[in-house]
């Protein structure tokens, strides 16, 4: 693995919250936090509801915009911008493999209809460090 994607994959794993921007239906941006996880191939994974917002969102237009890494602007000398594809998935196994007892707040299993997975494609990462006039880029 390159020393970017370590970077990258640190920053996100670091920060599991992070600002998700979709489009809403009259072309205007719309962010809100959301809680992933991420695996090592950069595929970023979320809960959602099936009926909310930007699930509305994604399917009228499935590009996003993520943006995370600064919890404290003293500690975080490091953060991210990236562009990515946006799917939802009811497969079942995606549900079964994401599911945490921590959802259980929200849904009542992985067989909750209510329960999808968003599934976030990163294709172009700028990774930036504090100080940087310039990211680097990761492109996917």
């Amino acid at each position: 693995m390159n020393e970017l994607k370590k970077k990258v994959l640190s920053v996100l794993n670091k920060h599991p919250l992070i600002n998700l921007a979709t489009v809403t239906e009259n072309g205007k941006p719309w962010v809100r936090y959301v809680m992933t996880k991420t695996s090592k191939e950069i595929v970023i994974r979320s809960a959602v509801f099936a009926n909310s917002r930007k699930i509305k969102h994604i399917r009228n237009n499935p590009e996003v915009h993520i943006c995370c890494g600064v919890n404290d602007m003293f500690k975080d000398t490091e953060y991210l911008q990236i562009q990515a594809h946006a799917e939802i998935s009811t497969d079942k196994e995606e549900k079964e493999k994401y599911w945490s007892d921590m959802l259980k707040t929200y849904f009542k299993g992985p067989e909750d209809p209510n329960y999808v997975v968003l599934i976030l494609k990163p294709y172009r990462i700028e990774y930036w460090g504090m100080g940087k006039l310039e990211p680097e880029i990761l492109e996917l």
